[in-house]
């Protein structure tokens, strides 16, 4: 029986089989790879890409360059922003009140509401300048200024408290007639006649 000689790979023969199976394999060598910089980028063919321009953006900024938009009307203005894009169905009927100087019912309403406010407390604060006045001017006020004063808070008060009673049943008719951001605050009646008791006593 003949004995088989078998041939012990040393480390060169070693290299040489890597060497010739590199030729044959994308052979990378992670030793090297490992040694280049971190942002090499491999070469490549590839052209960047271009960003998509519809035709209607080229047909603008053709325009554009021919200068179709310059010194159009209104340009620099503020926008005339008449429509009123809540109206639905009701949009002809506003439109109508606003050309003749009228406003919605609601509108109207609340306007009341705030003016009819504004005119009690001017009317409690000028009563009460004019109290301060004669109470603190040198000579004491005379009886007659006294009774005049003291009926006129009287009337007064009694037109403070008609009207407050007056504008709370408006309130009440806006908040059920009107969407929650236009509805007001009930007043505090009770409060609000406390209140013009300390600020316009009698005399």
């Amino acid at each position: 029986m003949s004995k088989m000689h078998t041939l012990r790979q040393t480390p060169i023969t070693r290299q040489l089989d890597i060497y010739k199976a590199s030729k044959y394999m994308d052979f990378k060598d992670w030793r090297k790879a490992a040694n280049s910089p971190a942002n090499e980028k491999l070469p490549t063919n590839r052209q960047p890409r271009k960003r998509f321009v519809s035709s209607i953006e080229e047909q603008i900024l053709a325009a554009q360059e021919r200068g179709a938009f310059d010194n159009l009307p209104g340009t620099g203005q503020p926008l005339k922003l008449d429509e009123n894009v809540f109206a639905g169905d009701k949009a002809a009927g506003y439109s109508l009140l606003k050309s003749n100087g009228y406003a919605p019912a609601e509108i109207e309403l609340a306007r009341e509401i705030h003016l009819e406010l504004a005119r009690l407390e001017k009317s409690c604060a000028t009563l009460s300048s004019r109290g301060q006045y004669l109470r603190h001017r040198r000579v004491p006020p005379f009886a007659s200024e006294k009774h005049a004063f003291n009926t006129s808070v009287t009337r007064t008060l009694n037109a403070y408290t008609n009207g407050l009673y007056e504008i709370q049943r408006k309130i009440l008719t806006l908040n059920l007639t009107t969407p929650t951001s236009m509805h007001r605050t009930p007043l505090d009646i009770e409060q609000l006649i406390d209140t013009f008791k300390t600020s316009c006593p009698l005399l």
